[in-house]
């Protein structure tokens, strides 16, 4: 059987959060969407009804706590809370390749951490609405 076509190791990533490009300071950044389904069972099998309802989205997002001008941590925690901001993420930077473009809620990210390892930040942002997924042109 040949390979899969279109599969993809997630490296050379685009992650833009108003503009300014953070990829060298992220590891993980993913949008997940959470999809309720709902299943009403009745006693006859071939008449169990689904709904199945529209996603809401989150994003995710783990990377270096830089709290110096150029950081990541620091430019979310000059945010007003709630402000909405814009985020660009696409597995590689391609033309052709598929991006996603969304808005997110800001939230302060934490601040310090474990003595003798690197300060990180893990974050889940709520998404407003819908990602538009587009090819990069």
């Amino acid at each position: 059987m040949a390979a899969a076509t279109g599969s993809h190791v997630y490296r050379d990533a685009v992650i833009t959060i108003d503009d300014v490009s953070y990829a060298n300071q992220v590891r993980i950044a993913r949008l997940v969407p959470d999809t309720p389904i709902q299943t009403y069972r009745v006693l006859d099998p071939t008449g169990t009804t689904q709904d199945v309802d529209t996603p809401v989205w989150t994003f995710e997002l783990t990377g270096l706590q830089i709290n110096v001008t150029g950081g990541l941590a620091k430019a979310l925690r000059a945010l007003t809370v709630g402000e909405i901001v814009e985020v660009v993420l696409a597995p590689h930077d391609g033309v052709g390749e598929d991006q996603a473009t969304f808005n997110i809620r800001a939230i302060p990210p934490m601040f310090g951490g474990e003595q003798g390892t690197f300060g990180t930040i893990e974050m889940v942002f709520p998404v407003i609405g819908s990602p538009v997924f587009a090819a990069i042109s």
